[in-house]
């Protein structure tokens, strides 16, 4: 295999008049998978512009169903989500790039209105949002409510916290996604190489607590 790779290049590298027409032909394919891939995020958030749902319904789903409906969500707002939620998946349901150059991970707990999810699961998902899955921004997505030690553990470590009213606000339409996280700027580059595995930045107007 390698040596046929060896073959293929001495060939294209000895003949630069076989070398120019296959390079242009690569660079060809590769800007119209790009803008198929822009036209199909395109297309599937025109096919999910009006998808509203209510708090009943999202109640009503099994874990599996809400965390599709969450990626629908995002898609819905013009972030190129994808569904990754399944065993060993490392403490993420759903990643998704928005077009302002986010990466948000958002793990999904759906649960019954009176149940509450836990300091753990923040644990959990400061652990891998950023080091494993290259996360600008966490989110935890609940239909229920936080504990009060998940949220001022969510407030140490900078992740966002959906919570039931929250959510009723965005599956309904009244706002979007990045409206609810604050992402109205699109990220720098210079802020994606300051990142730290430990610490995950919060892109809203909230003040960081002093040091003790």
């Amino acid at each position: 295999m390698i040596r046929g790779v060896q073959l293929a290049a001495d060939l294209i590298l000895g003949r630069w008049y076989i070398g120019i027409p296959v390079g242009a032909g690569a660079l060809v394919a590769i800007t119209m998978w790009a803008r198929w891939g822009v036209a199909a995020l395109r297309r599937r958030s025109d096919r999910l512009h009006g998808v509203r749902l209510a708090l009943p319904t999202l109640d009503m789903m099994s874990p599996t169903a809400f965390e599709w409906a969450v990626r629908d969500l995002m898609a819905r707002d013009g972030i190129a989500a994808r569904h990754v939620g399944q065993r060993g998946d490392k403490v993420a349901d759903v990643i998704g790039r928005d077009r302002g150059g986010y990466v948000i991970v958002a793990q999904c707990k759906h649960t019954t209105t009176a149940a509450k999810v836990g300091a753990r699961v923040i644990y959990e998902v400061n652990g891998t949002a950023h080091p494993v899955h290259g996360a600008d921004v966490a989110v935890v997505v609940t239909n229920g409510s936080f504990t009060r030690g998940a949220r001022r553990t969510a407030d140490d470590f900078r992740i966002h916290l959906i919570g039931r009213e929250e959510l009723r606000r965005w599956a309904s339409g009244a706002v979007s996604l990045q409206g609810l996280l604050g992402l109205t700027t699109p990220l720098r580059r210079w802020q994606r190489l300051r990142r730290t595995p430990s610490l995950l930045i919060r892109h809203t107007s909230t003040p960081k607590r002093a040091q003790r």
